[in-house]
């Protein structure tokens, strides 16, 4: 008799960690990542420890309504991103899938065309399990 065994299958969350860690791991200006449901509950991240995780879901969720209002009132749209620079780095919010936005916190000389295309490349894998 031949026994079979299987590798027990990643969660939906485990999966969608490891595109966060990897994002991380291969885009040497990235800090951090998360993906944020609209209402600021955080679905997955690679966050330091040192991070409180349900302060950083519920900002990002307030700046990325700040940003639907502002994009309302001056007639461009639902915004795709929002930047922040800041003396330390940048955070990046994207829109990620319906109803979720990545953040990346970024260092202070990152190369932001290559965060965007990282992240771009994050937001497919994200798409992809979601």
């Amino acid at each position: 008799m031949v026994e079979v065994t299987t590798a027990p299958r990643a969660s939906r969350t485990e999966m969608l960690n490891r595109v966060l860690r990897t994002l991380q791991a291969e885009s040497p200006d990235v800090e951090a990542a998360a993906l944020i449901s609209e209402d600021g509950l955080l679905i997955a991240s690679a966050m330091p420890q040192h991070v409180e995780e349900v302060r950083v879901g519920g900002m990002s969720a307030t700046l990325l309504a700040l940003g639907v209002r502002a994009g309302n009132e001056l007639g461009i749209g639902r915004p795709e991103q929002v930047l922040i620079r800041g003396e330390h780095g940048y955070a990046v919010l994207q829109t990620a899938s319906s109803g979720t936005v990545l953040l990346v916190l970024a260092t202070a000389n990152a190369k932001l065309g290559l965060v965007f295309l990282d992240m771009a490349r994050a937001v497919r894998e994200i798409n992809k399990l979601i």
